[in-house]
């Protein structure tokens, strides 16, 4: 990354001694040493192989090391059954290549927030003895960058009495808080490899749709964190419209680095380090790793400062984006176990969803496929599996988001919850979900549910509208989960309102009735909500409906606006919606009763456009109104 190769002949020359041979090196280890390994794409390979080849050259130069480190992408031969008199490998996080040892018993799995690991270092703890690390070429000061991961690395080495370094002219220069002074290294093992890349599983159909659904829940100006995998990666590419977004994250991907060459992410308005993209590792391919290189838009930071969850709610409007393997229906989530089998860790998911919940208009975000194993699994489940780590409980959330819609939990009740949680599952496991939350009486036990195709909720029926009194609302269908949204709203009519919307004088509106209204079958019916959004809370202020006679292939419409926001055009945007939508699906008009006094709606209907046929009977217009054209 940098002509510095002339400088480390220099350091050669000034420091003879760092640069020992290999067997020279290892020799230094001890039985019962704690060995830390660099985190991720920063692994020392060269290094690790090194170590290893010395122990199979002299078997019993130490026994029952410990080696520790956050997480590996590389090679993990010290998992190899051969090896385990002399090492026992113990991680913050478990990848890929050491889950098979742990779920065996053969390697041991820490579970502890991220943010929390170098005071482990630093209190003894966990001791480290030895640390293997990764370095660039030293400057003409003789400082060495730790390149795409400072996290845990810059505690380990500054703990370690023994600390070796893999120096590689491939490794970025980062700013910020990973510099180390060949000083402090102990030995220096020159070896050039390209750094480890990461590409995440290239975005699917499920993983864009995800992405879509999320990109209107971040504002311009926020401050976000992302997670690693194909989700968060669709995400960051729904970001691209996008203006002024701040970075303040644990892990820096490509996709980040895309936002910052195009100008969507300036961290113009960040409160803390503003003017930084502000991590603390990164994962990525090469055209990353140059990007990074002695950028001073970018700063690594410990793990310690980027995952404090007290720093990170210092960030006004802090949006934290990350992703679960299952959800229960009262909102605790899982990213670290499949019921008793460990997958990953706690990683810094939870230092950054706790950060965010307390950070002034923060807001959390999980995100997850519905499904897994092909679609046979659902990854909403009435409660946790067994043996599964609550990695996040059921206060830590604001959003949840799948490829089939968004659910909001904050402040929500159990009852609310399961129901939002049960209108994003995957539709061929509502029936089975909406069972078991009766039984566990999570619901209501008579709640209504039409399966299948029918009951689906249509999203793409959502559409932004702006009145002609410059009101901005939306309008979308009904969801099952609206039922307290139809409360408030339908108990905030006046007498008069609900009068002329039902032509009744009852004012109740208990759960069986309200149940008409959310429990929709939409072959035969739509019901359209005119929602005002305001923070994370939505607000109804208009209800428009119609059902679908067979026979007459016509629609009966009826529609009510809250009293407040009469005279601003919620009415009239809600009959044109619904007319549009009845004209779609080839309906050749609507009829309605409408009272005789009721002169506004009257009025409404008749600037629609319609051919309309009036009749009177008991105080009622019993209306035909035919579309034209």
């Amino acid at each position: 990354m940098n002509n510095g190769n002339v400088t480390l002949e220099k350091m050669r020359e000034q420091y003879p001694e760092k640069f020992a041979t290999e067997a020279g090196i290892f020799e230094n280890i001890h039985r019962g040493d704690y060995i830390f390994i660099g985190t991720a794409c920063a692994e020392p390979q060269y290094l690790v192989e090194a170590l290893i080849n010395y122990v199979e050259s002299y078997p019993k130069a130490f026994f029952d090391a410990e080696i520790i480190h956050v997480w590996t992408l590389g090679v993990a031969p010290y998992t190899d059954e051969k090896f385990k008199y002399n090492f026992r490998h113990d991680s913050f996080f478990v990848g890929e290549n050491t889950r098979t040892a742990v779920n065996r018993g053969a390697a041991d799995y820490t579970p502890i927030f991220l943010s929390q690991v170098p005071h482990l270092f630093n209190d003894g703890i966990v001791p480290v003895d030895v640390a293997l690390i990764q370095t660039s070429l030293p400057d003409c000061h003789g400082y060495m960058s730790l390149g795409v991961s400072v996290d845990i690395t810059k505690a380990a080495t500054e703990k370690a009495p023994l600390v070796i370094a893999q120096v590689n002219s491939h490794m970025p220069r980062v700013h910020g808080d990973g510099f180390i002074h060949i000083d402090d290294v102990d030995f220096v093992v020159p070896h050039d490899e390209p750094v480890l890349e990461y590409e995440p599983q290239v975005s699917d159909e499920i993983a864009q749709q995800i992405g879509t659904y999320v990109s209107p829940l971040v504002e311009d100006g926020d401050t976000i964190q992302v997670g690693y995998g194909s989700i968060p990666n669709a995400i960051l590419t729904n970001l691209g419209q996008k203006k002024h977004l701040g970075v303040h994250t644990e892990l820096l991907g490509d996709g980040i680095v895309d936002l910052m060459k195009a100008g969507v992410i300036d961290n113009s308005r960040k409160a803390v380090d503003r003017g930084k993209t502000t991590a603390t590792f990164c994962m990525g391919t090469k055209e990353t790793y140059s990007y990074i290189h002695d950028n001073p838009a970018i700063e690594f930071k410990t793990v310690d400062y980027t995952n404090n969850p007290l720093i990170i709610a210092q960030h006004d409007h802090m949006t934290a984006i990350n992703s679960a393997l299952e959800i229960d229906l009262t909102g605790q989530a899982t990213a670290e176990s499949i019921g008793k089998t460990f997958y990953s860790g706690i990683g810094g998911q939870a230092d950054f969803m706790r950060g965010a919940a307390l950070a002034r208009n923060g807001r959390t975000i999980l995100t997850l496929q519905s499904t897994a194993e092909n679609g046979e699994v659902s990854r909403i489940v009435p409660f946790l599996k067994e043996g599964a780590g609550v990695t996040l409980n059921r206060g830590d959330l604001h959003y949840v988001v799948t490829e089939w819609g968004i659910a909001y939990l904050h402040g929500k009740n159990i009852r609310e919850r399961a129901m939002e949680l049960i209108s994003i599952a995957h539709p061929k496991f509502r029936p089975a979900l909406i069972k078991e939350a009766k039984n566990l009486n999570l619901i209501y036990k008579d709640q209504a549910f039409i399966p299948g195709k029918r009951g689906e909720y249509p999203g793409e029926l959502e559409m932004y509208r702006t009145t002609r009194e410059g009101l901005e609302i939306l309008l979308r269908p009904v969801k099952i989960s609206d039922e307290p949204l139809l409360k408030d709203f339908f108990y905030s009519l006046s007498d008069q309102s609900m009068y002329r919307r039902f032509i009744s004088q009852r004012k109740d509106m208990p759960h069986e009735r309200l149940q008409d209204f959310v429990v929709i079958d939409y072959t035969k019916e739509t019901v359209i909500l005119a929602v005002v959004q305001e923070e994370e809370r939505e607000d109804v202020v208009g209800v428009g409906q119609y059902g679908i006679d067979d026979i007459t292939h016509t629609g009966e419409v009826a529609f009510v606006v809250r009293d407040d926001y009469q005279n601003q055009g919620v009415g009239t945007e809600l009959l044109t919606y619904l007319t549009y939508l009845a004209k779609r699906r080839g309906l050749l008009g609507f009829t309605a009763e409408v009272l005789l006094e009721n002169k506004p709606m009257l009025h409404l209907f008749e600037k629609m456009g319609f051919d309309i046929q009036k009749r009177t009977d008991g105080g009622v217009y019993e209306l035909r109104m035919a579309f034209r054209g």
